[in-house]
Formats: structure tokens, C-alpha cells, sequence
């Protein structure tokens, strides 16, 4: 054979290469966006329903650091190599400069639309597909490339020292949040489903002043107070526990149930005071968060927790009820008494007839953006912004809103009108 015809020959196998390592780059691209687009739960659920190759889509996804460096290197090389063949097959052509630089953009392009964008829409359009196709592959590099990417993993350590993180690719709450949104828009879920979805990971970092029944509201019992008296109060209130104090309210004693009075009241004992029927009193700080203090309850079997604050008063308490209305919404009974809290009133204004209401509910549930602070409540909003106790009248600006105190029950804001500022009231005028 002469010179010319193997170089020419030599020339057609370095441009066969060069196909086969675009076709394997869009391969690998296909692979590298569908397993990174894999959570766990999903590949669990393909294997449940007895798809071909979750086995290895398993092992996959359980083992993100021991694959995604392998293949991220895989990629990297194959392109490398690709782009170094080009230059050969180009120089051969005519070796000028602009051939060489014309061939490279052209290789440029057809690589990222060949080997990255098409493959990669193609994965996000067909994930569950891609995941399966591709994970025996994903597991074959893995295997093969392994150590070399854990050395060169090693020599990054070195340059920016860290070990980085330990678990592949994650979902923050944020995510999941809009992640249910979408899905309620697309109809895989239902809206309550998706609020159910939301107040599951709000709950998590929900607190237990923020759900408490503050001391101000709290209905209690002296300890020298007869069962008699008390089965009257219990029967007014509507309330089956209460709890018992000594003196003053910081004190509490104890808790004393409805059940209870009532039975000694049947069984003549209506003179007796009611710290005999005392049951202990469960203590908790103010700052537990209630998903932590939801699982002790079940466990010690009791549904009221007294809330202390950190110098040992009694902030308020929390019932089991509580907990479980800021997962399902609001519970009501025979002898809750049935009234809208939030009112819109015709000039489009929110009057909140109880400003002990949470302004993360207000916000949520009425699309607002009240500002967030150290306070938990409206009246504690309007109380920091006041920096005093308001009186009936007192007008704020709040970042877009205007709250109008329209009433107090002592020093507490009972009632606050909120108005919200249309776009064009901060337009300045000539």
C-alpha cells in the first residue's frame, strides 16, 4: 500500500472514531441528565412496577458519589479525545490554519447540538425511560473508572481541601414545595393534597410558641378551688383539661380533667379542692419544635403541655389538637364556637377580628407579605412596629400594607384592619 492511500485509510479511521465518540458522548449525556434526574423514591416505584433494569437504576441512585465522578470523567475524556481526533483529520486535510479553525467551530457546534442538547432534552422528556436504558452503563463506568476519578477527586481535595458532600443529588423544601405545586396544577394531585404536602415540611420547623394558646387565654384553676366551682367552669368553657396553679400562673401544679371533677362530683365530693384530682403536668420549652413534641406526647399518652419561657414562666400551652390543625387545618367540636377570624370587607380590605393569628397563616392563606420577624403574631407585628402599646386608632405602614388598630382587649391588639396598597399608590404624583 503507498503512503497516500494509508494515510488516507488512517484518515477515515480517525474520522470513524470521531463518530463514535459523538455517538457515545450523546449517550453518556443522555445518561449523566437522566441520573441526576432520578430521585430514589422514583426508581423504588419503576421497580415495584417490574421495569427492566431497576436493578442496576437502583444501585445507581443508593450510590450517587461512586458513579457521578466516573461518568462526569468518562465524558470529559471522550470529548477530549474527540476534539484532539478533529484536529488530527483537519491537519491532514491541508493543514491551513483557517481550515483547522472552520473544522473546529463546525465540530464545536454539531457536538453540542449532537452529543449535548438534543441528548439531554431528550433525557428530561423521557427520564424514566433514559434512567433504565442508560444505568447498566452508568454501572459499567462506574466500575472501570472508578478509582481514576477518586484519585483525581484526591489531587481537588488537595487544591480546595474539603471532602465535599456525601450524598448525590438532593431536593431542598423549596423544591418539594414547588414540585407539589406543579403537580396540583397538572392534576397528579389534588389541592388539599398538595396544602396537606406543604404543612408536612412547614411542620418540621414550626415551633411551640408559635401554636400555643398564649397565658392570656388560658383558663386555669387555683388549687383551692372546689371540685364543685370547678365542673361549673369546665361546663362553661367547653375545655376538658386544665391546668392547676398555686398562687399565681407561673406556678402551675398540675392537671385536672373534666373527667375527673365530674366523677368525684358524682361520687359527693363536690367540697373537696381539686388539687386532689391533680394529674403531673408535662413541662416543655417554648422554642421545642412540635414535631419533636408530637411523637413525646403519643408516647408519654398525654394530649396538654404547659410552655415555659426561658426564665421559667408560664408562656402558654399546647394541646395535641393544636399540633395536629397546623398539619390538617382547623378542628372543631360541639363547643367550638363557629366564626370567621379573617373578614374582606367590601372596600377590599382583611379585618382580622383576632390578632393572636399567626402571620405565616395570614400570609399563606391570604396571599399577603407581611414582614417576619421575632414576633409570631399580628399583634405582636403591630406591637414591634409601634414600639408600644397601642391604642384603638394607631395607623402603621408595613412594607406596602397600612394596619389600622380598630380594637384592644386591655393591652392586647384584639382587632387590626389590614389595607393594601394598590400599584399606583406608589406612583408618586406630580
Amino acid at each position: 500500500m503507498s503512503p497516500l492511500a494509508a494515510l488516507v485509510t488512517t484518515d477515515y479511521w480517525l474520522a470513524a472514531a470521531v463518530v463514535i465518540l459523538i455517538t457515545f458522548g450523546a449517550l453518556m449525556a443522555v445518561a449523566e441528565t437522566a441520573i441526576t434526574r432520578m430521585s430514589k423514591a422514583r426508581a423504588t416505584s419503576l421497580a415495584e412496577q417490574g421495569k427492566r433494569g431497576t436493578e442496576a437504576l437502583l444501585d445507581v441512585v443508593s450510590n450517587y458519589e461512586r458513579y457521578l465522578n466516573a461518568v462526569y470523567l468518562v465524558v470529559l475524556g471522550a470529548q477530549t479525545v474527540q476534539a484532539a481526533l478533529t484536529g488530527l483529520v483537519l491537519q491532514s486535510l491541508g493543514g491551513q490554519w483557517w481550515i483547522v479553525a472552520l473544522g473546529l467551530f463546525v465540530n464545536v457546534v454539531i457536538v453540542f447540538v449532537v452529543a449535548e442538547a438534543a441528548p439531554k432534552t431528550w433525557a428530561l422528556q423521557h427520564t424514566d425511560r433514559a434512567a433504565l436504558a442508560t444505568a447498566p452503563l452508568v454501572v459499567l463506568c462506574g466500575k472501570l473508572f472508578r478509582y481514576p476519578a477518586d484519585l483525581l477527586i484526591v489531587i481537588t481535595n488537595v487544591i480546595l481541601p474539603g471532602k465535599g458532600l456525601r450524598q448525590g443529588p438532593f431536593v431542598t423544601e423549596e423544591e418539594l414545595i414547588a414540585l407539589a405545586g406543579e403537580a396540583a396544577e397538572a392534576g397528579g394531585i389534588d389541592e388539599s393534597e398538595r396544602d396537606l404536602i406543604e404543612s408536612i415540611i412547614d411542620f418540621g420547623d414550626t415551633v411551640a410558641r408559635e401554636v400555643m394558646v398564649p397565658r392570656t387565654d388560658m383558663v386555669t384553676l387555683e388549687d383551692t378551688f372546689r371540685v364543685e366551682d370547678c365542673v361549673e367552669i369546665a361546663i362553661l368553657n367547653g375545655l376538658s383539661r386544665f391546668p392547676v396553679f398555686r398562687e399565681q400562673i407561673d406556678d402551675i401544679v398540675g392537671i385536672v380533667y373534666a373527667k375527673d371533677l365530674m366523677r368525684a362530683e358524682r361520687d359527693d365530693q363536690g367540697d373537696a379542692e381539686v388539687s386532689v384530682l391533680m394529674r403531673d403536668a408535662y413541662f416543655v420549652p417554648e422554642t421545642k419544635r412540635v414535631a419533636e413534641l408530637l411523637r413525646e406526647m403519643q408516647a408519654r399518652k398525654t394530649h396538654i403541655a404547659i410552655v415555659v419561657d426561658e426564665y421559667g414562666g408560664t408562656a402558654g400551652l399546647i394541646t395535641m389538637e393544636d399540633m395536629l390543625e397546623e398539619l390538617v387545618g382547623e378542628i372543631t367540636d360541639e363547643f367550638d364556637r363557629d366564626h370567621q377570624v379573617v373578614l374582606r370587607v367590601a372596600d377590599g380590605a382583611l379585618v382580622v377580628t383576632d390578632a393572636t393569628l399567626n402571620v405565616d397563616d395570614l400570609n399563606d392563606d391570604f396571599d399577603l407579605k407581611l414582614p417576619e420577624g421575632e414576633w409570631d403574631s399580628l399583634g405582636g407585628l403591630v406591637f414591634s412596629m409601634l414600639g408600644r402599646v397601642p391604642v384603638v386608632g394607631d395607623e402603621l405602614e408595613v412594607e406596602g400594607y397600612q394596619l389600622h388598630v380598630e380594637g384592644m382587649d386591655g393591652k392586647r391588639v384584639a382587632r387590626v384592619r389590614i389595607v393594601q396598597h394598590s400599584p399606583l399608590d406608589a406612583v408618586p404624583q406630580e
